[in-house]
């Protein structure tokens, strides 16, 4: 050896791999080696970031922490390996390298919140951002929104016909700056524009105000409803305190019973209105900004209008979570409306054009700006359920991040699953991740679907993605599962058909990282419906299952569907099936006819529900656990005749029972009838509500008694079936499972009988998790996953 090459330092190759393209973790790895007086170099290629660096021992340990410990906020580290390096340092210095690009693997970082640093910048009367909407850096800011293609460059964003000021290339090319590569990086001089537009398209006279924004806000303080461009579609607002402009925005809107989203300048003012404890005011201050579930307060001042959220014991909130916002929020001191620019049922729109077109009827005034938003991202939405965060809604702010694949899944073809027909989502499977899309919204709607079909070739481009397996939901009507055999066929690629209920178990195993030959688990899976693979409707489920396979172990009993999918939207129609099944009406009709579902039920065409039962036309049996919530809520006077919007009649009997709970010990029971699948028999549950509403008890105790009771015995049936089948952990998934009173409450009682509780968190509990459970099960089930299993079902 030389006496050059012993005097070099050691060398080490670091392999960075996770989301750390297009986040600033190059300027960070190089702000960290001339910390740590390294030389070497960082480039991005196509496994992530790779960096050679040289010195001394104890600072190359320094700098491997800090590689992970001071990652730039939108990074996500899954891993650093280390090698040594054979070769010694040419230089003294540390550089950035030009790009490798490689295969694909890194994923497209999804759109983030503004960061303090920002924030800051367009608040400083000095800055040269001053009160400019567009501000971003490497650390916030739209991606998934703006991007066309990959690589992520700006040539490849919707960014790309804005050319750079030199001010801002400077920014841009400096290592130093946060804006280092930051693609959607402007400023005034050279960035998108905004202006206020009347409802008939003419420019608004926004002279009396700084801006259009500072317009905006004024014609939402005076009780106007402003149309507002955002950074993953178009908004609609109003002041959520005005009774008047919020009874407008539902009457255009035609969105009628559904809760409003809200926006506040600041926790303060949610505080008003919310109860917020630390899990929650750490979602709502997140990177991902969502929508978040909160139990509402009383006693605000002014008070919310009637409208928002009628018949709920909940607000959603959110913070602003870009600069347009936080400047159009700056000056109002109560919380606004912040509904999806559309009418109900329809995509929200995110074209200038069409927000015209579109939100015309709805909308007094139009706050537009020129810079296109290539991907519809809804607001994600979450609620904090078991003291952690649940996604009921995955969008912006978390959609395309990946979920890196549990042990065992090393050899997964890549597999393409289709999802299901509401909250619609596909995932693709590929080098050890599933990236699941953001929320679509229900495929029946025609723009959705054609949604669903752009989206789907775009992530296809985005991560060059070519299936090898097409997983479909069971549901041969699904829209969903039609076009996935279609994309199957044209590929030459026979589809894969999976069970619903199996699909939410195995997404809830794969966020917990549950590997491939781990035993099975006791999956209790509640929700509306789903198709069992001999064509049964199933929706509240024990089975016994692991990635490859399940069991039916215990249902619902099944309940008569008075009318098919017309049960889904009256629910007297479920209250009169679980009546007639389980206690037969004519003894309902006789010993109750004083009560009011009663005297109601009588009002409907009930001979002829009662033939369609009797004769099974049009009348399909089904186990739903939804439809169960909605017999009750119905019961007791809740969307007794209608729903209008899904799952309203089981939230606002939710929202019933919440202040009952605590003094409710008691609940109604169930009847466990032994068989092979074993089923539960409601007659005891029933005969307990129809006589406490015959002794005059409060609805709130009743909806309390019903809450507590079926906490009790989803446990106990659950506990039951572990002993005996000798599992050691349950799932709980299923849209039902959305209701916390009912996930905490069961979670509590099966930890209680030690019982280790996997429910989904990261990934919604309803249907928007299908898609990833569908790719793992089709996963697992390839030849290039075929562990053996510690102990298959059986």
């Amino acid at each position: 050896m030389s006496d050059a090459d012993s005097a070099s330092p050691p060398g080490t190759s670091f392999r960075v791999r996770g989301l750390v393209q297009g986040v600033g973790f190059r300027p960070t790895v190089w702000r960290l080696a001339h910390r740590f007086a390294l030389s070497g170099e960082v480039l991005n290629d196509g496994e992530g970031v790779l960096i050679h660096v040289w010195g001394p021992a104890a600072a190359l340990a320094g700098f491997e922490i800090a590689l992970s410990a001071e990652a730039p906020p939108l990074a996500r580290v899954d891993s650093v390996e280390c090698t040594p390096l054979e070769t010694r340092s040419e230089g003294t210095g540390f550089r950035i390298v030009e790009s490798h690009r490689g295969t694909v693997r890194t994923g497209i970082v999804a759109d983030a919140a503004t960061c303090p640093a920002c924030l800051a910048d367009i608040r400083d009367p000095a800055n040269r951002r001053y009160r400019y909407p567009f501000t971003n850096c490497t650390h916030c800011g739209p991606r998934l929104s703006i991007v066309h293609a990959i690589p992520y460059d700006r040539a490849t964003t919707s960014m790309a016909k804005f050319a750079m000021c030199p001010a801002c290339l400077a920014e841009y090319r400096d290592p130093a700056d946060r804006r280092f590569h930051a693609q959607p990086n402007a400023c005034a001089e050279c960035g998108p524009k905004i202006w206020l537009e009347g409802a008939a398209g003419s420019l608004a006279d926004t002279s009396l105000y700084r801006d259009a924004i500072e317009a905006a806000a004024a014609l939402i303080a005076a009780g106007e409803i402003v149309a507002i461009k955002g950074i993953g579609g178009f908004h609609l607002a109003c002041d959520a305190c005005n009774p008047g402009a919020v009874t407008r925005l539902r009457e255009r809107k035609a969105r009628f019973g559904k809760p409003f989203a809200l926006m506040a300048r600041d926790l303060k003012i949610i505080a008003d209105y919310a109860e917020l404890g630390e899990a929650e005011r750490t979602l709502l201050t997140g990177v991902a900004a969502p929508i978040a579930i909160l139990k509402s307060r009383h006693g605000a001042a002014p008070p919310l209008a009637p409208g928002i959220a009628p018949g709920q014991s909940t607000l959603g909130f959110m913070l602003p979570y870009t600069p347009l916002h936080h400047l159009l929020l700056e000056n109002i001191g109560r919380p606004i409306v912040l509904s999806s620019g559309n009418r109900s049922d329809e995509p929200q729109c995110i074209d200038n054009a069409e927000a015209r077109d579109r939100l015309a009827i709805i909308a007094d005034y139009f706050l537009m700006h020129d810079r296109e938003i290539v991907n519809r991202l809804d607001d994600s939405v979450a609620r904090v359920m078991a003291d952690k965060p649940c996604l009921l809604r995955r969008a912006r702010g978390y959609a395309p991040a990946p979920l890196a694949l549990p042990p065992g899944f090393e050899g997964a073809p890549a597999v393409l699953a289709m999802g299901a027909e509401l909250k619609s989502t596909f995932c693709l499977v590929k080098d050890g991740q599933a990236i699941v899309s953001q929320h679509m919204g229900d495929l029946e709607e025609v723009a959705t679907h054609s949604d669903y079909r752009r989206n789907l070739e775009l992530y296809r481009n985005l991560f060059r993605f070519e299936p090898e397996v097409v997983a479909v939901d069971a549901h041969p009507d699904y829209i969903s599962t039609k076009w996935g055999l279609a994309l199957a066929e044209d590929a030459g690629i026979s589809p894969v058909t999976l069970q619903h209920h199996h699909a939410h178990i195995a997404a809830a195993l794969g966020e917990h990282g549950v590997p491939v030959p781990a035993p099975p688990v006791i999956g209790i899976a509640l929700d509306g419906l789903g198709l069992s693979e001999d064509g049964e409707l199933w929706g509240g489920e024990f089975l016994l299952a692991d990635y490859r396979s399940y069991r039916r172990l215990a249902h619902f009993a099944p309940v008569p569907l008075i009318g098919g999918a017309k049960a889904m939207r009256e629910p007297w129609r479920n209250t009169l099936g679980h009546l007639h099944t389980f206690l037969g009406w004519e003894a309902v009709r006789e010993g109750y006819a004083s009560l009011e579902a009663v005297r109601r039920l009588k009002e409907k065409p009930l001979e002829t529900c009662l033939r369609m039962m009797e004769r099974s036309i049009n009348s399909p049996l089904s186990s739903s656990a939804g439809r169960l919530f909605d017999a009750v809520a119905a019961a007791l006077g809740l969307c007794f005749d209608a729903a209008s919007y899904e799952g309203q009649a089981a939230i606002e009997l939710e929202a019933l029972a919440q202040d009952a709970m605590a003094e409710t010990r008691e609940g109604y029971g169930a009847a466990l009838v032994p068989g092979d699948p074993a089923r539960l028999d409601w007659t005891p549950l029933w005969t307990g509500i129809l006589q406490d509403l015959a002794a005059g008890i409060e609805r709130t105790v009743i909806a309390a008694r019903f809450h507590r009771g079926l906490i009790e015995i989803v446990a106990a049936t659950a506990h039951g079936l572990a002993q005996t089948h000798g599992c050691e952990a349950a799932v709980l998934t299923g849209g039902v499972f959305q209701n916390k009173i009912l996930l905490e409450g069961v979670s509590e009682r099966l930890a209680g009988l030690n019982l280790k509780v996997l429910a989904p968190a990261s990934f919604p509990a309803n249907d928007g998790g299908i898609s990833l459970g569908q790719a793992l099960i089709a996963a697992a089930r390839s030849p290039g996953t075929q562990t053996i299993a510690t102990r298959a079902v059986s």
